[in-house]
């Protein structure tokens, strides 16, 4: 993503603009969680790589502060994310 907020927001109606920057800004840490790990498993020095997975283990936590923040916003995403976590608890081996 890299910057880059990927809806144009201007068409959004105003009830859903916040539920939509916080679905942003998940795709956001996301992105970054994908990049900081990328990063750190090319390079060879120990300390940046330490560095890179510990910046990439922040970004995981605001992932969770964003998600926490949409489920309060969005009542049908967080009855779906739950719906979706018991279907993978009935069909994944324990």
């Amino acid at each position: 993503m890299l910057s880059k907020i990927p809806i144009d927001l201007k068409s959004i109606s105003e009830e859903d603009i916040d539920k939509e920057i916080l679905r942003a800004a998940i795709i956001a840490e996301l992105d970054a969680v994908n990049l900081y790990e990328q990063m750190a498993n090319l390079t060879k020095d120990a300390n940046i790589k330490a560095v890179l997975m510990d910046v990439a283990k922040e970004e995981k936590t605001h992932i969770g502060e964003f998600q926490a923040l949409l489920l309060k916003f969005d009542s049908q995403q967080k009855k779906e994310l739950d719906a979706g976590a018991e279907e993978v608890e009935e069909i994944s081996p324990k």
